[in-house]
């Protein structure tokens, strides 16, 4: 078969996003144009590769069997490419990025400066959105979640870890007075969450096995951004995630409430990625900077500059 790999690239799309005048959008390019380059795969093939109907397409056995089979071709193109080119200039090229606003807000945009600095030859996607993401529909290359993934086609290395823990503003606590004991929180304003009511059992540190503090909340919540802001502005106490908080009371916009009364476990971090794509030098690059960027952040102060 005489193929041409651009032609391979619109088919994967054409197949992720399931319209011929999606893929034109994404291209800037008339629907004619990909018509004929998918006339032109079925042809170099010989074989139909989508249904087209009045309820859109879908992919024929053959055209299923091609879509493995190209993507992988894809993948081993970009991968040769990337190494090539970073043997000679460095990682480079485009990373698409999928997080939640509040992480891509407080952690991942302020490390882009430095990422740049290390390697001027990338460019960053950031897709800020708190919903999972279909990686390969979306064209996502590394997904940052907390959880395990349990999928087989991904591949998941952890790059970090959070903790939870109690934060007020200072403007807060002077007017309020600072709790010395969980006891003296009933007379205090605390912030509850209204989408996750598992937030709200706060678990109380030597107390024995299941002992926690039911919060009901003078205030609540279903957006994690929202419960920030609400904290730094002096609304009350809320238990925050220690990684988003950090770089706030670095700052001196929040204090740390009640230290080592409340237990907090341990949420690992991942950066994952399609099985085929995780070993590219451009992948490689964000994660490993982003690792030792979210260590750098736990430690207790913002990351020095690259």
């Amino acid at each position: 078969m005489q193929l041409q790999l651009d032609d391979v690239a619109l088919f994967a799309r054409i197949a992720e996003l399931g319209t011929l005048s999606a893929a034109a959008r994404e291209r800037d390019v008339p629907v004619s144009q990909v018509t004929r380059s998918l006339v032109r795969l079925e042809a170099a093939c010989g074989v139909r590769l989508l249904h087209r109907s009045t309820h859109g397409l879908s992919l024929t056995d053959e055209g299923d069997t091609f879509l493995a089979y190209g993507r992988r071709l894809l993948d081993t193109t970009a991968e040769l490419s990337s190494e090539l080119t970073g043997k000679l200039s460095g990682p480079s090229g485009w990373v698409r990025v999928s997080m939640s606003p509040l992480l891509a807000q407080m952690v991942i945009a302020p490390s882009l400066s430095g990422l740049y600095r290390q390697y001027p030859q990338l460019h960053i996607d950031i897709a800020a959105d708190d919903r999972m993401a279909d990686m390969a529909r979306e064209g996502i290359d590394i997904a940052i979640r907390t959880g395990t993934p349990n999928s087989e086609t991904l591949v998941a290395r952890q790059i970090g870890s959070n903790r939870r823990a109690l934060y007020a503003s200072p403007a807060y606590l002077a007017a309020h007075g600072t709790p010395q004991h969980p006891d003296e929180l009933k007379h205090h304003r605390l912030i509850g969450n209204s989408a996750s009511p598992t937030l709200n059992h706060w678990p109380l540190a030597g107390a024995g096995k299941g002992a926690e503090l039911v919060v009901q909340g003078h205030t609540r919540t279903d957006n994690s951004a929202v419960l920030l802001t609400l904290v730094e502005q002096g609304v009350g106490i809320a238990r925050l995630n220690d990684l988003l908080a950090q770089p706030l009371v670095a700052r001196g916009a929040l204090v740390p409430v009640l230290p080592g009364h409340f237990d907090s476990p341990s949420v690992p971090i991942y950066a994952v990625m399609l099985q085929e794509r995780h070993r590219l030098p451009k992948i490689r690059a964000c994660i490993d900077f982003w690792a030792l960027w979210l260590a750098e952040m736990m430690q207790g102060a913002s990351p020095p500059p690259r």
